[in-house]
């Protein structure tokens, strides 16, 4: 019998480098998503039939049920930076969880881990860090052998925040600096995906919460210095008043995807650092991989010529 692993989110940033461990060690993997298609270039990535598709939708509690049929490992990495309508922080970072949870007791899955983040705090003024926290108790009420891993900001080929700013940086004639000293610790996906399989073997990990940061901590205008240093531009940076910022964010709100919100400026104005004392990486023994081994590789596209200048200098 094959050992069968159910992911919720398998589509995602981190959730693609998740299912391409678990392939490697042989799981059947579904990739539960609402759209299938979406899954299609993942499923090269395993002997064929290895890696499906697998259609539910989060509030569906039957589809849920068969998702994680049969399954020895349920991974939850559903998650959102900003709602697209009212109570989708609620749906799918609170409720959602604890359903998924529920239906793998029920399934009588072996492990289960659920992503949260570092900053989830039921007392938080920020919408996302309350969801996130609410998420966490139901998976533990749910399943009370979850483990909990809790990443700072994740950072990788394809990431939403290092991309980001390089690409405001090649755009716009100066940095935009927004609690520049808050401070992050910023952790590389391949680490997170490392520590999901941890969680997943190891017996000890068991009903625990680890919070993952890299070997790092930095403040956050010290990161878009790196960022300008990595390009190659010369950017002055420039500190934006906070009510200004708040009045952006409150505009960006009304557009489809908005690109600063009200809740994530909350969130800005609390370090995202692993706490003193906390489980974390090392725990799992996974080795944390420095932000300057990974990120100027693949930030190269943001230099002047797009980086070709310097892959012709050293060939």
């Amino acid at each position: 019998m094959r050992r069968v692993a159910t992911v919720f989110g398998g589509t995602g940033f981190i959730g693609r480098q998740v299912v391409k461990r678990l392939a490697r060690q042989d799981y059947v993997v579904r990739i539960v998503t609402r759209d299938p298609e979406s899954a299609r270039g993942q499923m090269t990535q395993g002997r064929v039939g290895q890696i499906v598709a697998v259609r539910a939708g989060i509030e569906d509690a039957a589809a849920i049920a068969r998702a994680v049929s049969g399954a020895d490992v349920v991974v939850n990495l559903l998650g959102i930076l900003a709602e697209s309508r009212p109570g989708d922080f609620s749906r799918v970072q609170a409720e959602a969880p604890g359903r998924i949870a529920e239906a793998a007791t029920a399934a009588g899955v072996r492990h289960f881990v659920q992503i949260s983040a570092i900053g989830a705090d039921a007392s938080s003024p920020s919408l996302y860090a309350r969801t996130k926290a609410a998420g966490e108790a139901a998976v533990l009420a749910g399943f009370p052998g979850a483990v909990i891993l809790r990443p700072s900001i994740v950072f990788g080929p394809g990431d939403g925040f290092f991309n980001r700013f390089a690409g405001m940086a090649r755009m716009l004639p100066f940095m935009p600096v927004i609690s520049g000293d808050t401070r992050f610790q910023p952790v590389y996906v391949g680490d997170v995906a490392d520590a999901v399989m941890a969680a997943v073997s190891r017996g000890d990990a068991a009903g625990r919460t680890y919070e993952l940061g890299g070997p790092r901590v930095a403040r956050f205008r010290d990161l878009l210095a790196d960022i300008l240093g990595w390009t190659r531009r010369r950017n002055r940076m420039v500190a934006i008043p906070m009510g200004l910022v708040r009045l952006q964010a409150r505009i960006c709100e009304f557009l489809p995807t908005p690109p600063l919100t009200r809740d994530q400026l909350l969130l800005l104005e609390r370090d995202n650092v692993v706490a003193a004392g906390a489980s974390g990486l090392a725990e799992l023994g996974v080795a944390p991989t420095p932000m300057e081994a990974v990120v100027p590789g693949y930030l190269a596209r943001f230099r002047q010529g797009g980086g070709r200048r310097d892959a012709v200098a050293t060939v």
